[in-house]
């Protein structure tokens, strides 16, 4: 039992006023995943079966590579936000909360950055 009024205890525990800018970028970025990802089963679906030269030559293409980055970008980003709203709701210990949501941040950032500069090498030439 705490001595503790009930004010007490809710004081530092009101918003952090980052819970609407979350939100925002957990609509933004799925609304720009949606032409993302139809542009991409497109690609994929017309590479498909193709040989490797032809597949070389299209993810070349600057166009293709831009929006390859904006995919990857947007898709990890979107991940790394819907990984921190499950931690936030389902750990309920602070340090494994943040342990988590830290983890999943820096896997995720890693992971976009090697897809990121596998397509810049794809996209330069290199194989």
């Amino acid at each position: 039992m705490s001595l503790q009024t009930p004010l007490g205890k809710a004081r530092g525990l009101g918003s952090a006023k980052e819970g609407l800018h979350h939100w925002w970028m957990q609509r933004v970025t799925a609304v720009a995943l949606i032409p993302l990802t139809i542009w991409f089963a497109y690609s994929v679906a017309c590479i498909a079966g193709a040989e490797y030269n032809v597949v070389l030559a299209k993810l070349s293409s600057p166009l293709n590579s831009i929006l390859l980055v904006c995919f990857i970008i947007a898709t990890f980003y979107h991940a790394a936000l819907g990984l921190q709203v499950v931690f936030e709701d389902y750990v309920s210990t602070k340090a494994v909360r943040i342990i988590c949501i830290v983890s999943a941040d820096l896997l995720l950032f890693f992971l976009a950055i090697a897809a990121i500069l596998a397509v810049v090498r794809i996209s330069f030439g290199g194989q």
